[in-house]
């Protein structure tokens, strides 16, 4: 393990390897905590094999279901049964299979108007707050157990893309997205960073040859979203040998 600032990279042989390390780390901030549990999804690529995983007898007769809560960190405005819906992806492939229904907690744009994503992230956001408890995140009683992230490959991470005034929104803990800026182009809502940041655990997973040049760009210190998101607890980067920049040691 190298420390990079407050970012720990973990190098791991190949994405198999990577989603049993993502796994192991996911059972363990569970295991760590005796009572109500939240975990905070990502879509994309990046998890769907750690999803797998976590749908095999050998891990979910691990997962406590009955106390764990499953969120997303960002949704685009696409029917729930589109395989681009993050959580719908996740539904699919786990989630449907194992947790109670009333422990899952999509992003609801299936409900929403993609015209007003605001709207929609203001419901996200109250149903948030009211599981938290509070209506200020308190760095000491963190909102997520584990955060999962992932990295575009413009550095984007969630739906927070470069420029974008949602990177420096404080007060909200969810905000709406006009446009992205990478595929699928439609509206998305998202955490925003303070929301992102109220954890134990943020776990990037980065695997494959064609991330090595943002991570390269993100390792240098270039000021992207990826690079501004930051756990008030411990920040773990999983990253394939494919994907590590050349120089890295």
């Amino acid at each position: 393990m190298t420390a990079n600032d407050d970012r720990h990279v973990v190098a791991v042989a190949d994405p198999t390897e990577l989603a049993k390390a993502a796994a192991e780390r996911l059972l363990a901030r569970i295991a760590a905590n005796s009572g109500r549990v939240a975990i905070c999804l990502t879509g994309g690529s990046s998890p769907k094999q750690l999803y797998q995983l976590l749908a095999t007898d050998a891990y979910r007769s691990r997962i406590p279901w009955q106390r764990v809560h499953w969120f997303i960190g960002d949704e685009r405005f696409v029917p729930a049964d589109d395989p681009l819906n993050n959580m719908g992806m996740a539904r699919a492939t786990f989630l449907d299979r194992c947790a109670p229904a009333t422990n899952i907690h999509p992003i609801p744009t299936a409900t929403a108007d993609p015209a007003d994503p605001d709207r929609c992230a203001a419901l996200y956001e109250q149903e948030l707050r009211s599981f938290y408890g509070a209506d200020t995140l308190d760095p000491a009683h963190p909102l997520f157990d584990l955060v999962l992230m992932g990295v575009g490959p413009d550095g984007h991470t969630a739906s927070l893309f470069p420029g974008d005034p949602a990177l420096d929104a404080t007060a909200r803990w969810v905000v709406g997205v006009p446009k992205a800026n990478v595929e699928p182009f439609v509206p998305r809502v998202t955490l925003t960073l303070p929301t992102l940041a109220s954890c134990r655990e943020m776990l990037f997973e980065v695997a494959g040859g064609a991330k090595r040049a943002i991570l390269t760009r993100l390792f240098a210190g270039e000021n992207l979203p990826a690079n501004r998101a930051r756990s008030t607890g411990e920040t773990i980067w999983l990253v394939d040998r494919d994907a590590l920049p050349e120089d890295f040691g």
